[in-house]
């Protein structure tokens, strides 16, 4: 693999242009993303052929993998922010700090929170949403997953820093082997060794300790990567504080699928089931979104910090432009065969497909707004806006759609569940609007002053 020195690396963030630069590094980030889908729904896919509560097993534990994913996120685009505002302004010591600080953060908190989970599993995965007939599947999902939770947040962090660092292709290279592995260790334990729902499990564990001895092998590695060294973990009130300002994302999230979770459950296995597919789905749809705005946020950190704010402004509506085209398209072709994409999952379960099927449509007619709003959500992620940052990031699955999901089933019933989640896309719309404008005009201000 070829490596760029730091300084091409800079000057390539700096001063390419963002038509050229963000795919170059959007590419790598949205295979990675694809992948990490991919292995996701292989594992819905594998687990429906065993029976539909088992179908709902891996919706309920997929609250619990969020979870973790919500606190590397945080940890990693936290200090991620901080790592390419530095190196943008040139200061590697502050961004050597951040990295490691963040790594070895994640990798105490995995230990604490695994303890705590596999001593705890029975309350978790009740509280998590799980009924009589999904709970024993459950269960069996969530050890494996739980015994893992050190690697994988240790993964999704080394994965983010690599990205902010502009090395989206090192990031993608153990993220991809350890979901290609994942895809092939499904069949082979749920069904040859006859291990089900924890064979699913198992099969996710092991993918994740490859992928993190992969990164961790990069990041240490490679010279023009920022190494993880014991020296360079630094805790501080002040570091912590920083991180949490600018990457409290994703926990409310957890929460929401955690209502919705509950609220499906009330309507059987079938709902929760039903729910779990659409969600996996539309996940993987939004990946390549996410994948784009991962590619730009690193152009965006870096530009920030060296001041270059037109060239912020540029890349921000570049992206918009390129993913609501990319949404719109993927949109009109999912509608076409919203069936027979629940079909695929569950096909002797003709109640999954039919909550299924109706909830895909409903979801499918915002998926266009997705664009916009997940780039103003990164753009402010990147410039370390922390509070504006959260506001959005927490809109979409939390201030809009937990009331929705309290709300509209105790109105509506099931049909409340199946429109909670497009009703709570259109709010966030205008919200975004009226944050990232004023932001937007705050930096063409500071153009005019430089």
């Amino acid at each position: 693999m070829k490596s760029m020195t730091a300084e091409q690396r800079n000057h390539m963030l700096l001063c390419d242009p963002v038509s050229s630069v963000i795919p170059k590094m959007a590419v790598p980030t949205i295979i990675s993303m694809l992948i990490t889908n991919i292995y996701n729904m292989a594992d819905t896919f594998f687990v429906s052929q065993i029976g539909t509560s088992a179908s709902g097993a891996v919706g309920v534990i997929f609250s619990a993998m969020a979870i973790i994913q919500a606190i590397s996120f945080m940890i990693g685009m936290g200090s991620g922010t901080h790592v390419s505002q530095a190196l943008g302004a040139g200061n590697k010591k502050k961004a050597d700090t951040y990295a490691s600080t963040a790594f070895f953060t994640a990798f105490i908190a995995g230990i604490i929170l695994a303890f705590f989970s596999l001593t705890h599993i029975d309350f978790i995965i009740r509280f998590l949403g799980s009924t009589e007939t999904i709970a024993p599947y459950a269960k069996d999902y969530a050890t494996y997953i739980f015994y893992a939770m050190p690697f994988m947040m240790c993964s999704f962090v080394m994965n983010n820093l690599l990205r902010f660092e502009g090395l989206t292709m090192y990031g993608m290279v153990g993220i991809t082997t350890g979901g290609i592995l994942n895809m092939v260790l499904d069949p082979i334990l749920i069904f040859a060794l006859n291990m089900g729902t924890a064979g699913a499990a198992l099969a996710t564990a092991l993918s994740q300790g490859v992928s993190f001895i992969i990164l961790l092998v990069m990041c240490n590695t490679r010279e023009d990567a920022l190494s993880i060294k014991f020296s360079n973990f630094k805790p501080s009130l002040q570091i912590y504080g920083s991180i949490c300002y600018n990457g409290i994302r994703q926990g409310i999230a957890s929460i929401s699928t955690i209502l919705l979770n509950n609220a499906a459950g009330v309507y059987g296995d079938a709902a929760i089931a039903a729910m779990s597919i659409v969600s996996r789905y539309t996940m993987f749809i939004n990946s390549s979104v996410i994948g784009f705005g991962q590619g730009f946020q690193p152009v965006c950190g870096f530009s920030y910090g060296a001041g270059k704010y037109k060239r912020v402004r540029e890349a921000f509506w570049f992206c918009v432009k390129v993913v609501t085209v990319i949404l719109v398209v993927l949109c009109v072709i999912s509608l076409l065969f919203s069936g027979q994409i629940v079909a695929v999952f569950r096909r002797d379960d003709p109640q999954v497909i039919e909550i299924g099927t109706l909830a895909l449509r409903f979801q499918l007619l915002t998926l266009p707004l997705w664009g916009y709003i997940t780039m103003c959500n990164m753009f402010t992620q990147a410039i370390g806006y922390g509070v504006r940052s959260t506001i959005i990031s927490t809109a979409r699955q939390g201030i809009f759609l937990i009331p929705a999901l309290l709300v509209f089933p105790n109105i509506w019933g099931l049909l409340g569940i199946q429109i909670a989640q497009p009703v709570a896309d259109i709010c966030p719309l205008v919200l975004c609007i009226a944050i990232v404008n004023g932001i937007l005009r705050q930096l063409k201000a500071k153009e005019d002053l430089a």
